[in-house]
């Protein structure tokens, strides 16, 4: 998912407490084993209970979706992409990886076109 914050930001992230995010371009990298539709669904509304960290961003005023990206597959590979992704980006450390032990799964990042790489098909919510 690209998230934009379109200013500096201070938001209350569940058990990770208070975290500053600065203007710019976000990429939060999650995975929906056997709910596609429905998760990427969910992110989209507004609302909803805050459940996961990034339901604590998206629900700030200052953070919109972008784009949603996905890739269909029968592995869990949220983790290796991320990986890939903080090659790209500055991590906000912890974020969406409690389950596991990245450093995150969310990336501030400077340029959005280095994820063309990656193979992504774009979600266009208007097909479902």
């Amino acid at each position: 998912m690209i998230i934009g914050v379109n200013r500096d930001s201070r938001i209350k992230v569940g058990s990770l407490g208070l975290i500053n995010f600065k203007k710019g371009i976000y990429v939060y990298v999650g995975s929906a084993m056997g709910g596609l539709e429905q998760r990427i669904s969910r992110h989209l509304r507004s609302n909803k209970k805050t459940f996961w960290h990034i339901d604590y961003l998206l629900k700030n005023r200052n953070a919109k979706i972008i784009k949603v990206f996905y890739k269909e597959s029968n592995e869990k590979e949220e983790c290796k992409i991320a990986r890939r992704i903080s090659k790209f980006g500055e991590p906000v450390m912890n974020f969406g990886s409690s389950d596991c032990k990245c450093e995150s799964h969310l990336f501030r990042i400077k340029n959005p076109r280095v994820l063309d790489s990656l193979n992504f098909s774009e979600y266009d919510k208007n097909k479902y």
